[in-house]
């Protein structure tokens, strides 16, 4: 590689040094910055500014310069609701994305505290001097390289009506029907265990608590080590003065871990509840967003609206994401004021 990589940074030894002498070392900085502020412009600023300018325009097509200028009408569309909180009393289009919506916050409100409280204790435990220590590291981190559809089509296998985790409970109850009859004593054995449609059946809480917890099994690593990273940040001789005070292990997590982590929990809180809101491949492939619409997220809303539903509505859709992202940015500005609030208080 040597042969390659000396040769190509002498010559742009040349460049560079005229450049730095024509703008200044000061202004130097923006010149490396240049190529990656390309690159966002034209992946996610560009892309950006055309979703919020769609959001404007009507009509089917997929060329910019051939929709028409509608002004408000698709946010009219979402918003022409007696009341929000009540999807039903929402025309076709704001039903659609209200009801993704609150089932996305409700989903939010119970994954994000979850997960963060499992990744918090697990990052506790994984900082401790345990045997295997980086094997259970990276263990834990290793869903978060999978695709996202991988994780969901493998949990799809485990709780399918036929799947595994249906098959082992119906061995449990065999085997313990099994160990009573050799009892020497009477005992009532356990009726035949029966398969439990775990992600289709309307009548219970169970599709929405396996999308909330494959969603947190398959993200869990990746918070798991911020928040470690943010434990060894931690200088440890204020551990051993507790030690050497003889301070229980509760006050020891509440005086120095918790406040001293803080900053790192704060980045883990906005980046997790970011990530929640735009949940879709998981929950898509798992249920497709049943049974009815139990676990229909306003991601595949906005993804139905746009590419599924005939006529393909991209205006109505553009405008949901330019909602979604305002009511997004007001919840972490929220969350970041009350972090602060209690920072200072």
């Amino acid at each position: 590689m040597r042969w390659i990589v000396l040769p190509l940074l002498a010559a742009l030894d040349p460049p560079m040094r005229a450049i730095q002498r024509r703008i200044g070392i000061e202004r130097l900085a923006y010149v490396f910055l240049l190529p990656t502020m390309v690159i966002f412009g034209i992946f996610s600023f560009l892309p950006t500014a055309l979703n919020v300018w769609i959001s404007f325009t009507g009509g089917s097509s997929t060329l910019v310069s051939t929709r028409p200028f509608v002004g408000l009408d698709n946010y009219a569309q979402l918003l022409a609701c007696e009341s929000i909180f009540v999807p039903k009393s929402c025309p076709v289009a704001g039903f659609g994305f209200w009801t993704g919506m609150w089932n996305t916050l409700a989903f939010a409100l119970v994954q994000v505290p979850a997960m963060v409280v499992v990744a918090l204790a697990t990052a506790i435990v994984l900082n401790r001097k345990i045997r295997a220590r980086g094997f259970w590291r990276a263990l834990f981190f290793y869903p978060v390289m999978l695709s996202p559809v991988v994780i969901a089509v493998i949990w799809d296998w485990v709780l399918k009506r036929r799947g595994i985790l249906n098959a082992l409970l119906a061995d449990a109850t065999n085997a313990y029907n099994a160990v009573l009859a050799w009892l020497p004593f009477q005992a009532e054995p356990v009726a035949a265990f029966q398969p439990v449609n775990w992600l289709g059946d309307a009548n219970s809480a169970w599709p929405f608590f396996w999308v909330v917890f494959v969603y947190s099994w398959s993200h869990l690593g990746f918070f798991m080590l911020i928040l470690l990273a943010g434990l060894q940040a931690i200088p440890k001789d204020l551990y051993e003065a507790a030690e050497m005070d003889g301070t229980p292990p509760w006050r020891v997590f509440a005086r120095i871990t918790l406040p001293l982590l803080m900053p790192t929990l704060l980045v883990v809180l906005v980046l997790s509840l970011i990530r929640a809101f735009q949940v879709f491949d998981e929950v898509y492939v798992l249920t497709g967003g049943g049974p009815g619409t139990a676990t229909r997220m306003v991601i595949q809303q906005i993804y139905e609206t746009a590419f599924v539903s005939e006529p393909k509505l991209f205006g109505v859709a553009a405008a949901s994401s330019v909602l979604l992202a305002g009511i997004i940015l007001v919840l972490t500005l929220v969350q970041l004021a009350l972090s602060r609030k209690q920072a200072g208080g």
